[in-house]
């Protein structure tokens, strides 16, 4: 067999930790080929991992492209790729391509270095379809050449080739149906390779079929690297089929083992939606030792949020509810659900705000008022369950992806907020609104924003508009003195 050396490899030195393989380009066009994009991706990342260089998995990498909508089955330019790379923070990005003529088989890649942004010249290797597992493996240790680990042991977990096909065309069928068939297939010549078998589980999940799920699911044995991550899933489905004590009694175990976030956050589901009294405490208690572990989970923010609305406890509702859109400021149902205990608490101008804020982002909340006129509600079962567990931290894309929007975020919110101060101060007003909408759109506690939107409604004789402004803007940063005196007098105590 043929491999290509004329090219210096990309890896003379060690190759940084947390790599990112992104889904190879298929050169040719191939359309039978098809499957081999992600493929190529499962496999290096499998490889890269067996060699002991730290690669980021399938699911963190999907995760990444739903937060930045980024089309899976699309080619990405290479800025995407990096852009990929910093959110999931990887250190190398993996970029490639592969030819299939027959059986046939050209691979070509290259690594990014996120820290200095050198690509490395191109890596080369050739074989047949058949040997796929060889060609990638080969790649691999190109990557990472001083890995103790022998070809041999590199190649125990791979499952058998025809298997490992029907998997990946599995996970990238959209219909159902197909998505069983192929999986159903991978498991009949694979029936150890449990990887399927938590595909499988999803995909019943998905369709809301959860006593299929929980039997594929348990089919995975307790001493299989899969096992911990299928007892949780499991727990996922019996709480699904409201077998609330066996769900409890699941993720207390795995927690008593290693703590983690998703299994408190599950825990506390579970006695949200327990009969009052159950045994295992109150799910404000879970909820909060999960926030402890994780602090940059807007859903989580949102469970704690929402289990006092529903304890009765209106401020630590509000509390806990800004701190959700604080980490996501596109949440609709946590707008809604805080303008609810605002008003509750007679915070009428806040509260209006956060309710206009939740409908400009979605109509379902309109939908709620509609079918609920006049009440002060928000609806049952808004809980946010995980389906993710021991996502390491330096990996969590969660953090690293509303950290990015965030600071992408205050940007653009930056830059409105300075087109509105400056259509503000050539008295184009409305042009101005716009602009300080879009910022307070972005950032929705802005005070500078709702200084500026009170004092153009006060320009033009909207008292009450201003004075809704105005109170939005104290309440945002209270140290907003030009904001005080302006409201002092227009609504004197």
């Amino acid at each position: 067999m043929l491999v290509c050396g004329a090219v210096a490899d990309a890896a003379a030195q060690a190759p940084p930790s947390q790599q990112l393989v992104i889904p190879f380009e298929n050169a040719t066009r191939e359309p039978r080929g098809y499957w081999l994009g992600e493929g190529s991706a499962v496999l290096l990342t499998d490889d890269l991992n067996a060699l002991g260089v730290p690669a980021i998995t399938r699911d963190d990498r999907l995760r990444a492209f739903e937060r930045l909508r980024v089309p899976t089955e699309a080619s990405l330019s290479l800025a995407t790729a990096i852009r990929l790379g910093q959110v999931v923070g990887a250190e190398q990005v993996i970029v490639g391509s592969f030819e299939l003529r027959g059986t046939y088989l050209a691979v070509k890649a290259r690594t990014i270095r996120l820290d200095t942004g050198r690509m490395s010249p191109e890596l080369v290797e050739l074989g047949t379809l058949n040997d796929m597992f060889a060609v990638y493996g080969r790649l691999a240790r190109r990557i990472a050449p001083n890995s103790p680990v022998s070809e041999e042991q590199m190649e125990q977990g791979h499952p058998p080739l025809a298997a490992f096909e029907q998997y990946i065309k599995g996970v990238l069928a959209e219909a159902p149906a197909t998505q069983t068939s192929f999986l159903t297939q991978a498991l009949k010549i694979a029936p150890a390779f449990h990887r399927a078998r938590i595909a499988f589980w999803a995909v019943h999940t998905d369709q809301g079929e959860h006593q299929q799920a929980l039997s594929v699911v348990r089919e995975v044995p307790t001493d299989h690297r899969l096992a911990r991550q299928a007892r949780f899933l499991a727990g996922v489905s019996m709480l699904n089929l409201a077998q609330y004590a066996d769900a409890f009694n699941a993720f207390s175990e795995l927690n008593r083992v290693k703590p983690d976030p998703a299994l408190l956050n599950n825990m506390g589901i579970v006695q949200l939606r327990r009969p009052a009294g159950s045994p295992g405490g109150r799910a404000i208690s879970y909820f909060g030792e999960a926030v402890k572990l994780e602090g940059n989970d807007s859903d989580i923010f949102f469970n704690l949020g929402y289990a006092y609305w529903l304890d009765r406890d209106t401020q630590g509702a509000i509390n806990w509810l800004r701190e959700a859109v604080r980490r996501n400021p596109s949440d609709d149902e946590a707008h809604y659900a805080l303008g609810v205990a605002l008003q509750a608490s007679g915070s009428i101008a806040e509260a209006t705000r956060e309710k206009e804020l939740a409908r400009q982002l979605s109509s379902v909340t309109a939908e709620w008022e509609a079918r609920q006129p006049g009440a002060n509600a928000v609806p049952r079962g808004l809980e946010r369950l995980k389906l993710d567990i021991d996502v390491p931290q330096t990996l969590r894309p969660e953090d690293l992806v509303v950290a990015a929007e965030q600071r992408d975020q205050r940007e653009a919110a930056a830059f409105h907020l300075e087109r509105g101060k400056r259509f503000y101060e050539g008295e184009r007003d409305e042009e101005a609104v716009a602009e300080l909408r879009r910022t307070v759109f972005l950032a929705p506690y802005e005070s500078a924003a709702h200084l500026l939107l009170g004092k153009i409604y006060m320009r033009n004789g909207r008292s009450q508009d201003a004075i809704d402004a105005l109170k939005i803007a104290v309440w945002s940063d209270p140290t907003n003195n030009e904001a005080k005196d302006l409201l002092a007098r227009l609504a004197p105590k």
